[in-house]
């Protein structure tokens, strides 16, 4: 399955559904923030009833945000290492990264997703592109910047005819 048909399989029918896409990466850190630069590229994208949340390295400080939003489907998007190619993006199961960080944020991923899942939203994924550096003061690598322009059309494709 390719992942632009994940990604719809996962929100199915897309009248009625509000989407929150969470942006998670630390900023000064090289490839770690393209989750945050997923969202940038989207914030002046009409995508329906989405909520675009850019949580930076604390997504777990947001979940008020995200609960007076009440999603029906919440999606994360975080640099990732799962030894693909640099800029590759997956949809990754949030089992497979129990105790591990993706990234530079302070609650591993899985506990956060758990919480979100029994508290907030049940549908969630984490969607993640395999970065190369995320070294103190660096930007994104070229490779990785592509995989996140890959990701924000997709979703345009995905949540940008509703209503427009």
């Amino acid at each position: 399955m390719t992942l632009i048909e994940e990604i719809k399989s996962f929100i199915g029918e897309r009248t009625g559904k509000r989407i929150a896409i969470v942006g998670i990466g630390s900023p000064i850190r090289g490839d770690d923030a393209v989750g945050l630069y997923v969202l940038d590229l989207l914030k002046n994208m009409k995508l329906g009833d989405t909520l675009l949340l850019r949580t930076e390295t604390v997504p777990e400080s947001y979940t008020g945000k995200l609960r007076d939003f009440n999603p029906t489907h919440v999606i994360l998007v975080d640099a990732a290492n799962f030894r693909g190619k640099p800029g590759e993006v997956r949809v990754i199961s949030t089992n497979s990264i129990s105790g591990a960080r993706l990234s530079t944020h302070n609650l591993p991923l899985n506990l956060y997703a758990d919480y979100v899942r029994s508290s907030i939203c049940p549908n969630l994924i984490l969607i993640g592109i395999q970065g190369v550096n995320i070294d103190l003061g660096e930007e994104l690598t070229p490779e990785v910047e592509n995989g996140a322009k890959n990701l924000a059309n997709l979703f345009i494709e995905i949540l940008g005819n509703e209503l427009y």
